[in-house]
């Protein structure tokens, strides 16, 4: 584990993305929150927060930090589910980390309630969209 504690506490968000490439009839069941183990949008987004706030337990070597705010949302994108998440914190490292999970069990949240009307689901794009705070500043990915 990288030690930190030379490094001075700072405001630092993260913003990440995954999409989840779908049928027409999975969209449409999504959607009209029709599947059966209910509304998948709701559950993906518990998970996601949830997930956040156990990185250090799932990804080795990454500092427990204290999470101000994490944000789950979605949008479409035809039969693309877009997730979007932003983790913020004030600690001595940054939370990227954080907010890709967040990105990714959410995504998987929403391949596991789908699964039983659809088996071609795809994960695609996991990635840190933006993030700022701490010695590096300000970081945006290009288009």
């Amino acid at each position: 584990m990288v030690d930190v504690s030379a490094k001075k506490p700072s405001t630092r968000v993260a913003r990440a993305e995954a999409r989840v490439k779908l049928s027409n009839a999975a969209a449409r069941a999504i959607r009209s929150a029709g599947l059966k183990k209910g509304d998948a949008l709701a559950t993906a987004q518990i998970a996601g927060i949830m997930a956040a706030k156990q990185t250090p337990v799932l990804i080795p070597l990454t500092h427990p930090i204290p999470l101000s705010g994490v944000d789950v949302r979605f949008s479409w994108e035809r039969n693309v589910l877009v997730v979007q998440t932003e983790a913020r914190t004030n600690a001595s490292t940054g939370v990227e980390m954080e907010a890709l999970v967040a990105a990714a069990v959410a995504a998987l949240t929403i391949y596991d309630m789908t699964k039983s009307s659809e088996r071609g689901i795809r994960i695609e794009q996991l990635a840190l969209l933006e993030k700022s705070g701490g010695r590096s500043g300000h970081w945006k990915a290009s288009k």
